[in-house]
């Protein structure tokens, strides 16, 4: 087992353990509802659950995002998109990217908000808001 992450986990202020590797995650049999519940087994199983309300996922969720943005604060954009060919950064983005990913999923699953339908839905309604005018550029 590798060394505990010196980040506090989700949804606490304690270092995160590192996570044992599991069979859906070498498989690649990943679903959002499968994801949902590993995370609400690892919490629960370190009494977490209690520091995970709405409140609280928000700012971490947030807190989280705003490290991600870190990331790239200073690159230019041109740095900015070769940034995974960097292993070094790659590393940094993907762990920031699984951070805000963990928080949110946690943050719906808390409010019993189906993820993948608000986003459907929020696509279906951009889709009205912003129609391309055949420009392929639909903010003129």
């Amino acid at each position: 087992m590798s060394e505990p992450s010196s980040r506090p986990a989700p949804g606490t202020s304690r270092p995160a353990p590192a996570a044992p590797s599991s069979p859906a995650s070498q498989s690649g049999d990943l679903t959002v509802a499968r994801l949902q519940r590993r995370l609400a087994e690892f919490a629960s199983a370190r009494d977490w659950g209690q520091y995970h309300t709405p409140k609280n996922l928000a700012a971490a969720l947030s807190v989280e995002a705003a490290e991600l943005v870190e990331i790239f604060q200073w690159l230019t954009p041109e740095e900015s998109a070769r940034v995974m060919a960097r292993p070094d950064m790659a590393h940094r983005v993907e762990d920031e990217v699984a951070d805000v990913f963990a928080y949110l999923l946690q943050f719906c699953e808390v409010l019993g908000v189906d993820a993948l339908q608000a986003l459907s839905s929020k696509i279906d309604r951009n889709e009205k808001r912003f129609p391309t005018t055949g420009t392929g550029h639909s903010m003129e």
